[in-house]
């Protein structure tokens, strides 16, 4: 008899494929909006298997009702969306998609730094409403983004892929992270510095840090008024490492030029959002890994190690342990 699994979003046809010839599927089959916590919690009762997303909180109260699980696989590279404590006393193993997104994700980052710093947004935005009537010398003008200083927080594999990248625009590279990494210094020619020293330096500030409980809210009024006025802030890691009501205050006030957003703290962002109304931020829908490419090798590789412990084999990337 096949295992069951319960998959939380329509996904790719290559990764469902895999799985449904190997496991018995069902599937909430909608492909914009999550599934619904009531249908979550009917659909987990007899399964082996928990195919789920970002956006799917996974407690206690849904490992509850899956009496038979034995794999939470998490089409992402983030889990704070899991409860891994619970997961590990119960016996569940977690699993995630770090690695194949690391390069589409940088792209991502870097795409945002020079959208915002060159006022990408707001000049195509200028231009089809019809406001443009004339060049003018100081029209729309941003921030250099040559030889600019960029100071990265959390220095993982997408922070040093952002820094091969901002290699080839001449800029100066620092970085902060938990755990000093000399043996790929020099190979990156970047300067580690510490936290304070980072903002106060970096024109463009990156945060890629995974969010946790001693990462929330990480940057906030303190650090922001340590930040250059012609500084430009880039999230494309989680919406709760940065405080959102200090950033707009930042913003509106001049302490900080701008800011690039792929993630908010709460997700979809409420429309009303006040930092959707400022003109020096460029907003993006949490689409750091959304290449073709990348989504289809995530979907693929969370089915992979969906079914790895289900045949009772090591998965690729396990968070928790047995």
């Amino acid at each position: 008899m096949k295992p069951k699994i319960y998959i939380t979003r329509k996904i790719p046809n290559e990764a469902l494929d895999l799985l449904e010839k190997e496991c018995e599927v069902k599937m909430w089959g909608e492909e914009e909006t999550p599934v619904p916590r009531d249908v979550l919690k009917k659909g987990v009762k007899d399964v082996d298997g928990l195919y789920c997303l970002l956006t799917d909180n996974i407690d206690k109260e849904i490992m509850d009702e899956a009496e038979n699980l034995k794999v939470i696989s998490n089409m992402a590279v983030g889990y704070n969306n899991i409860d891994v404590e619970t997961a590990s006393e119960q016996g569940i193993l977690v699993t995630n998609t770090p690695g194949v997104l690391t390069e589409t994700t940088a792209d991502l980052t870097f795409a945002l730094l020079m959208a915002t710093a060159r006022r990408l947004v707001e000049a195509s935005d200028y231009l089809r409403t019809g406001e443009w009537k004339s060049w003018s010398p100081m029209q729309l003008t941003g921030q250099d983004i040559h030889g600019a200083t960029i100071g990265i927080i959390g220095f993982g594999r997408i922070g040093q892929a952002v820094a091969r990248r901002a290699k080839g625009f001449n800029m100066n590279i620092l970085y902060y992270n938990r755990t000093r990494k000399t043996e790929i210094e020099k190979e990156l020619d970047v300067t580690y510095k510490e936290m304070e020293n980072v903002l106060k330096e970096s024109d463009f500030l990156i945060i890629l840090t995974p969010y946790s409980e001693e990462t929330h809210h990480l940057i906030g009024e303190d650090e922001l008024n340590m930040m250059k006025n012609s500084s430009i802030l880039i999230n494309t890691s989680r919406g709760g490492i940065v405080n959102e009501d200090d950033l707009f205050t930042a913003l509106q006030e001049g302490e900080i030029w701008g800011a690039g957003l792929d993630v908010f703290e709460k997700e979809p962002v409420d429309l009303n959002h006040r930092l959707l109304q400022l003109t020096n931020v460029v907003t993006l829908p949490h689409i750091g890994s959304a290449s073709i490419a990348t989504r289809t090798k995530m979907a693929g590789l969370a089915a992979k190690d969906l079914v790895k412990v289900l045949q009772g084999e090591e998965p690729y990337h396990l968070v928790n342990q047995r």
